[in-house]
């Protein structure tokens, strides 16, 4: 290779060569339990090898380890079908099998109902979120015609004061008036 490679060129490299190292490993392990006449469980391969449970589904592996396992249930099935008695280690590995099926599925339930609940929430989230953008608006909206209902209000108030000291002044006004006049024909009236 000609040039000099990009970090992320030597980085992803290394992650391939990683990835089939350990996909090998995966592999060896199967066909080690298969001729050692381990059960064979996804669960198993992944703890036995070293790898993440994520790996063992992957595709390119798991249908090896798909293959193992229906490879060991035919075989007990034919000895059964024979007609012979199954063996306590049949009976043992028949155990085995199923329980970590059990216990496969149990995992992937609990994901698949996280990964609902996730769902949902987002969902409902996001059903909340418009319904309480609608709310602010409308609050913004009313919280504005409040506002300007108490400006007009105010000015309102300011002119009728202004009118109420302007007529208490003529009344005033009209008060000193009338005790002058009220004076003034008393006055003319005391002369008379």
């Amino acid at each position: 290779m000609s040039g000099k490679r990009t970090p992320a060129e030597v980085l992803a490299d290394s992650r391939r060569r990683v990835s089939r190292l350990k996909r090998a490993k995966v592999l060896e392990t199967v066909e080690a339990m298969v001729s050692s006449d381990h059960p064979v469980t996804f669960a198993a391969v992944a703890k036995t090898a070293g790898v993440s449970n994520w790996l063992v589904y992957a595709d390119g592996v798991r249908e090896h380890i798909q293959a193992a396992r229906d490879k060991q249930t035919a075989r007990v099935q034919r000895g059964r079908a024979v007609g012979t008695p199954a063996s306590t280690g049949g009976l043992k590995t028949d155990l085995e099998l199923a329980r970590q099926e059990v216990a496969s599925l149990r995992t992937e339930r609990d994901k698949l109902k996280g990964a609902l609940q996730r769902q949902l929430g987002q969902q409902l989230d996001q059903v909340a979120a418009g319904d309480l953008i609608a709310r602010i608006n409308e609050l913004t909206q009313q919280n504005e015609r409040l506002i300007a209902e108490r400006d007009a209000l105010e000015r309102e108030n300011a002119q009728l004061e202004a009118k109420l000291a302007e007529t208490e002044e003529d009344l005033g006004a009209a008060r000193t008036s009338l005790r002058r006049m009220i004076h003034s024909e008393n006055t003319a009236s005391d002369t008379e």
